[in-house]
Formats: structure tokens, sequence, C-alpha cells
């Protein structure tokens, strides 16, 4: 079973870069499909992107495309999330989120499925 540790969130003004990073153990880091998800403030979890088990493909939800960059290294066992230009309302607890399942393409924005969680890290982002 994989641990997931978060870090590198804190805070900044709009404009400026963050790395975030996800640190896994305990488990065969390549064989996980890894995402990234954020949930502001009295709003619901939401998908941010994603990035294949080869790290080759990424995916990523609309309002970060052009800004956030996802990867991976397998070696390393480390998940990262690149976000270039930030905005105010990038403002959230980032969190990864790692499961073993095959790929479905009608369930990889979901929460719900995904098996194992980072403790998140908080991004304030001030305008």
């Amino acid at each position: 079973q994989v641990q997931l540790v978060d870090s590198g969130g804190r805070s900044v003004q709009a404009g400026d870069s963050l790395k975030l990073s996800c640190a896994a153990s305990g488990g065969p880091f390549s064989s996980y499909f890894l995402s990234w998800f954020r949930q502001a403030p009295g709003k619901e979890r939401t998908f941010v992107a994603t990035i294949s088990r080869n790290g080759q493909i990424p995916y990523f939800t609309d309002s970060v495309k052009g800004r956030f960059t996802i990867s991976r290294d397998n070696a390393k066992n480390i998940l990262y999330l690149q976000m270039d230009r930030l905005k105010p309302e990038d403002t959230a607890l980032y969190s990864c989120a790692a499961t073993r399942k095959t790929f479905d393409l009608a369930n990889y924005e979901e929460a719900s499925w995904y098996d194992f969680w980072g403790q998140g890290t908080q991004v304030t982002v001030s305008s």
C-alpha cells in the first residue's frame, strides 16, 4: 500500500510560480496512476491534472491548461505539479491521489475513483 506526502505549498503573489511535490513510499510507484486534485474553501475537491504511468501522457482541467505542468520521476518516486502564472482562483488545498486500477476514461477525474491520498499542501495566491 502506497503512502503519499504532499509538499511545496505556500503563499505567493498572482503571477508567481510554485512547484508541488508528492513523495511516495511503500508501493511500486510506476504501477500507480497519479493525479492532482484541489479543494478551495467551502467547495468540493476537483480534478487538476493527471499523468500516465510512464509519465508521457498528461491531461489538465481547462482552467490550468497552459499554466500548469505535471510530471513524475518513477526512479525517485515523486510526482510534481509545476504551477506558473498563478491566479487567486488557484488558491486551494492541493492533494495527490493514486490508484492501481486500470485507466478509466469515464472516472479518472472523479476523486472517488482513487484509493490513496496525500495529506494536502496549501497554496494561497494573493492579488
